[in-house]
């Protein structure tokens, strides 16, 4: 990490491209959706369905999964309250760059934090930040337990669990809010394409046909 003497000697370089340009370009406008919810939320699978369907209307979206970056940018972190503000922090400086060179980009990450999420939204600078929070009950989620993860932190094999013995902060003006265990994926997707538009990180194409899965 950079410290506060190196930064001193650092110069922020813009470029000759501007926001305008990209979005012109890309028919769309580069922007966050940050997905926030408990373990078992339906963080991933909303994710990776509105992935699918921004794709599919020649959209350039990327998903930026929680357990995936823990794999390789973040595999150096673990679940103490620091390594997980800096595990948001690092996803909200590659959300902002992804963002400011013209993509959708959706993150599906607990971020149990608001001062985490703040920052990512801070760091988005002026690309749209669009925090979708899944407002899923405890219980719901320890139902479905979809990893094993709440059994095995009841269990005692799993410490600093969200909901279990680490806390989660809800947002307190998310963009949007969707409870899924009482709306399906479909209508899901429907109320974040509208929020994406409302937000205007979606422009008409030169094409309306969809591109089919690979």
């Amino acid at each position: 990490m950079i410290d506060d003497r190196t930064s001193r000697n650092l110069t922020w370089h813009g470029g000759l491209v501007s926001h305008e340009r990209r979005a012109d370009l890309m028919g769309q406008r580069g922007g966050v959706v940050w997905l926030t919810g408990l373990s078992g939320s339906g963080k991933s699978t909303l994710a990776r369905a509105l992935e699918d369907r921004l794709v599919g209307d020649r959209h350039a979206a990327y998903v930026l999964d929680g357990d995936n970056l823990r794999h390789g940018l973040n595999r150096d972190l673990g679940f103490t309250p620091e390594d997980r503000d800096e595990n948001i922090r690092r996803v909200g400086e590659v959300a902002a760059l992804m963002a400011d060179a013209g993509l959708i980009v959706i993150t599906a990450f607990i971020s149990p934090y608001r001062a985490a999420r703040q920052r990512a939204r801070e760091a988005a600078g002026a690309a749209p930040f669009i925090e979708v929070y899944l407002d899923v009950s405890l219980d719901v989620c320890r139902r479905r337990d979809p990893k094993g993860l709440y059994a095995k932190a009841q269990a005692g094999r799993i410490g600093q669990f969200t909901g279990i013995d680490a806390p989660y902060e809800p947002p307190e003006r998310p963009e949007l809010v969707l409870d899924t265990s009482v709306r399906d994926v479909t209508e899901c997707l429907e109320l974040m394409y509208a929020c994406l538009s409302r937000h205007g990180v979606l422009k008409a194409r030169p094409s309306t046909e969809r591109v089919p899965n690979a």
